[in-house]
């Protein structure tokens, strides 16, 4: 199958960018485990092929099946989630411009953008991107120059679980002259598509839900806009942090599973967000799947499904949420998520301890889950075990 445009979800994801090899025949395109690439003479390259910074087949099919999946022209594959983020920026935005980003987004992003892009010259603002009118006077105001060129959004947040109206809030970026980008890794291209929904560009952790297997770092850009993509591409190319192409390799090979392994995620975070509710030990479960939550029928009506990120805030406060993340068996104790395998997290403490002490600390009494496909029945009782010892 060479054009899977017009096909559903999982057809896509088995077959874009994977065009058997014309040599042998392999179904599975062969991994390009190579950094240069010969020349039938001085500039006459073979099908464009000459560096691998510049470019890979095994990336380039990487590439072909991420803009497949989130409905865009252009794809980029790098290294990590914050190659990508950085090379979006410096690519777009130039001195004196100005981020507003949401004042819950994840650690790392915070800290690219307000420790080393500061130095560069860019401003941020953080605001709640659910309080209209806070994030209408944060574009008016527009930084030091008055230049508001990017607003920056999780849906769902890390670790907060919010969930925010993508269509409007392209609608108070356009209206600004700026542009919505949308970090869409909580959700993953199977149960959201933001470029469908107004945004400008969509940027993922490719590391986590994508790759789903715990093995291979990379990040992604996706958009439709050539002129901005060039311009990406060029910064993809002269800064060089790129995917090699043994991450493109695996990561190519968890996508074409994604929609099974959602399906999977979501159903067991359903299962135990609802057990988790029945629990006294709880203050508040943090999931879009949840009816109680704020963001429940927004998140029914932009997702095809609420994901397998659970966030939960404990009464006995940080001392209870250390014990609980210290205690469990089948859920593991580590960074990261989107995995097979169910990991826990102490935020606070872990991935966003860089915002600790600033206005988007995230609460001490909060871990969070993310939850595997392994069977639900024994992720529960895991959960149980650890949180009755409280």
């Amino acid at each position: 199958m060479t054009d899977p445009t017009n096909t559903g979800f999982n057809t896509r994801a088995v077959h874009a960018g994977q065009t058997p090899d014309p040599t042998t025949g392999s179904v599975i395109p062969p991994l390009y485990q190579t950094t240069t690439f010969a020349q039938d003479g001085i500039g006459k390259l073979r099908n464009g092929y000459e560096y691998g910074r510049g470019t890979n087949p095994t990336r380039d099919a990487l590439q072909a099946q991420l803009a497949a999946l989130e409905g865009g022209e252009f794809a980029f594959s790098f290294a990590s989630g914050l190659a990508a983020e950085d090379a979006l920026i410096r690519a777009l935005l130039l001195p004196g411009d100005h981020i507003i980003m949401g004042n819950d987004v994840y650690g790392g992003t915070y800290r690219l953008i307000n420790r080393v892009l500061s130095v560069w010259g860019i401003s941020n603002a953080a605001v709640d991107m659910n309080d209209g009118d806070a994030l209408r006077a944060a574009v008016a105001a527009g930084g030091p120059e008055g230049k508001t060129k990017m607003v920056w959004v999780e849906t769902p947040s890390n670790p907060m679980m919010k969930i925010t109206d993508i269509t409007a809030l392209a609608g108070v970026a356009h209206d600004a002259g700026a542009l919505l980008v949308v970090d869409n890794t909580f959700a993953s291209p199977y149960l959201q598509n933001p470029l469908a929904l107004g945004a400008d560009v969509v940027v993922h952790s490719t590391t986590k839900y994508i790759g789903g297997h715990s093995d291979a770092s990379g990040g992604a850009i996706i958009l439709s806009d050539a002129e901005a993509a060039e311009k990406i591409g060029f910064v993809q190319f002269a800064v060089g942090a790129v995917s090699a192409p043994m991450e493109a390799w695996l990561t190519t090979r968890g996508l074409k599973t994604l929609g099974v392994r959602m399906d999977r995620h979501s159903s067991n975070a359903q299962e135990i967000a609802e057990w988790l509710l029945t629990r006294p030990e709880v203050e508040k479960v943090l999931y879009p799947g949840l009816p109680g939550h704020p963001g429940h029928e927004l998140a029914a009506r932009q997702m095809r499904g609420f994901g397998g990120m659970i966030s939960v805030q404990f009464k006995g406060g940080e001392t209870a949420a250390r014990k609980v993340a210290e205690s469990t068996h089948v859920f593991t104790l580590a960074e990261s998520l989107g995995g097979i395998e169910s990991l826990m997290n102490y935020p606070s403490e872990m991935t966003h301890a860089s915002v600790k002490g600033t206005e988007l600390a995230v609460p001490e009494n909060l871990i969070r889950l993310s939850v595997g496909i392994e069977d639900v029945a024994d992720l529960i009782a895991d959960l149980e075990q650890a949180i009755g010892s409280l």
